[in-house]
């Protein structure tokens, strides 16, 4: 036969997958270091999916039945999520490909995660398996477009860029190629959950990674998919609807990374294909039946919340973000408590009252405990658990009275008021009956505005005899610097930047619901804005 060097098929198992054409392979049954060999008509024999697995481990990777118009950049990214890909040989005409990895390890991952999740390309069912050789070498003269893609990805990926402690890889890949998507949500009210993504997204296709991270004060999450294809139709049927009624609305864009790389399976980055990581900050890794449950990309989540376009199930009483707490995630409570435990107060300082102003940014506070024992504690009441885990994300590690907060959710159900006649010298406060709750109204605008603590404050309510100077004098007088103001148009609303958040914090506990006279008060919360 023209072209095979005639001692090659020295203890081949795969006929096949030796046979390529314009390649030459290092072959570990072959006393030559390299062989050249051309493709002949056994690459067509038809083999069961069960075949992926056959064959000792390589890290190079045949892969089978692509579709006739599939890029070199789509089967690089099947390849990327589990590894470095070092080479690629694509056969065309027979709608094959060789992906060669950085390391064995890397490859076992991924045709043990393709052997739980069918791997698709395009719609279209493909298979992978183990090559025979431990190694590809390409004629580049021959696979140059293959090579350019290739080293666009692998030269940019060397400049990995931290995210949240995540290490992401870029390439020059177009974005429209990408199986990349950055999602940003608005309006969140409800938390969402690493989870709650993974639910919504998984209806695309299988969902490889999630990062999710705060960044300019909103919610965002990088979200990879084993197929662009995939991110493209998640992005087409998802961009601009809303997780639960009227909130958390999805925006999303294709991001200019092909490749997270996630260090940590817990609360805030998940890798479906390594269920082995660890959590992180000290936690164990996943319990191994559960790492099994992720493999199998099994969905175990009733997430909570109005039915909406996007038909999440109803679940009224338990909280969104308890949702990983059903899967057994280590470090994350178990769903829909409504009692915070908030430590390291400042006890000289705190008061029921500057609790219930502070949590009631971000939900309903029904009772306030400062503990008798231990007054630098207190046990705070929300209205449901997902007020509490929003109070929980957005004001643990925040500074109140100069000591950093720290917000858990308690172990208590409820907050016991004391015995009647019992004087627990004001720290027990009941703010069931407060009209000075911001989310009693359904569909407040309230609902829409809630946002981290900021250095730049909304005033609202404010009357028309209050000028810029009278509010600067007021904020100054909490302690800290106004260092800039903007009042809206029609006056009755304003921005005004405290120096730090610490600042804007004091201000805002030492100011909502303060009379401005002619029977105006102040409404004062956090704002997304700068000035």
């Amino acid at each position: 036969m023209d072209g095979i060097v005639t001692d090659v098929a020295v203890g081949v198992k795969r006929g096949s997958d030796e046979l390529l054409s314009g390649s030459v392979l290092n072959s570990p049954n072959s006393n030559m270091s390299s062989m050249v060999v051309t493709a002949n008509g056994n690459d067509t024999k038809k083999f069961k999916g069960e075949d992926k697995l056959d064959g000792a481990p390589s890290r190079v990777l045949h892969i089978r039945k692509l579709p006739g118009e599939v890029t070199e950049t789509e089967v690089i990214a099947l390849g990327l999520p589990f590894g470095k890909v070092t080479n690629i040989l694509m056969l065309k005409g027979k709608n094959q490909a060789f992906l060669e990895l950085a390391t064995e390890e890397a490859a076992v991952t991924m045709v043990n995660y393709y052997s739980a999740v069918t791997p698709h390309l395009r719609n279209q069912l493909i298979y992978i398996q183990y090559s025979n050789h431990k190694e590809l070498k390409t004629d580049n003269t021959l696979n140059q477009r293959a090579q350019a893609v290739l080293q666009a990805v692998t030269a940019v990926q060397a400049t990995n860029a931290p995210i949240s402690g995540t290490t992401v890889s870029e390439s020059a890949v177009t974005p429209a190629q990408s199986p990349v998507l950055r999602i940003i949500i608005d309006n969140m009210y409800y938390p969402v959950t690493l989870d709650v993504l993974h639910q919504i997204f998984s209806k695309f296709g299988a969902v490889l990674k999630i990062i999710t991270f705060t960044k300019n004060n909103q919610f965002q999450a990088l979200l990879q998919y084993g197929d662009p294809v995939n991110a493209q139709q998640a992005k087409l049927a998802l961009d601009g609807q809303n997780i639960y009624n009227a909130c958390c609305t999805l925006r999303i864009d294709f991001s200019k990374l092909v490749n997270l790389n996630v260090k940590y399976n817990n609360d805030k980055s998940r890798d479906y294909t390594r269920p082995d990581l660890p959590s992180g900050d000290g936690q164990p890794a996943l319990d191994p039946a559960i790492a099994a449950a992720f493999a199998k990309e099994t969905s175990l989540l009733a997430v909570p919340g109005a039915l909406s376009p996007l038909a999440i199930p109803n679940a009224a009483a338990a909280a969104a973000a308890a949702a990983a707490g059903r899967v057994g995630m280590p470090g994350v409570p178990a769903g829909g408590n409504t009692v915070l435990l908030v430590s390291n107060l400042n006890e000289e300082m705190v008061t029921p009252q500057s609790l219930f102003t502070l949590f009631g940014v971000y939900g309903d506070v029904q009772r306030v405990k400062i503990l008798y024992n231990k007054k630098d504690s207190a046990l705070i009441q929300m209205a449901d658990g997902n007020q509490s885990q929003l109070a929980m994300s957005h004001l643990n590690g925040q500074k109140m009275y100069g000591k950093i907060i720290r917000v858990t959710l308690s172990k208590h159900q409820t907050v016991q008021l004391p015995r009647e006649g019992l004087d627990d010298q004001g720290l027990t406060k009941d703010f069931g009956n407060s009209p000075l709750h911001r989310f009693k109204k359904p569909g407040s605008k309230n609902f829409q505005n809630i946002f981290p603590p900021s250095a730049t404050l909304h005033l609202s309510n404010i009357p028309p005899s209050v000028a810029e100077e009278d509010l600067r004098t007021l904020f100054a007088n909490t302690g800290g610097t106004v260092k800039a103001f903007k009042f809206f148009q029609d006056h009755k609303m304003a921005l005004l930047q405290m120096s730090t958040v610490e600042e804007a914090i004091q201000a805002l506990i030492d100011l909502h619901n303060y009379n401005l006279g002619e029977n105006h008060h102040l409404r004062v919360s956090f704002s997304k804005s700068t000035i």
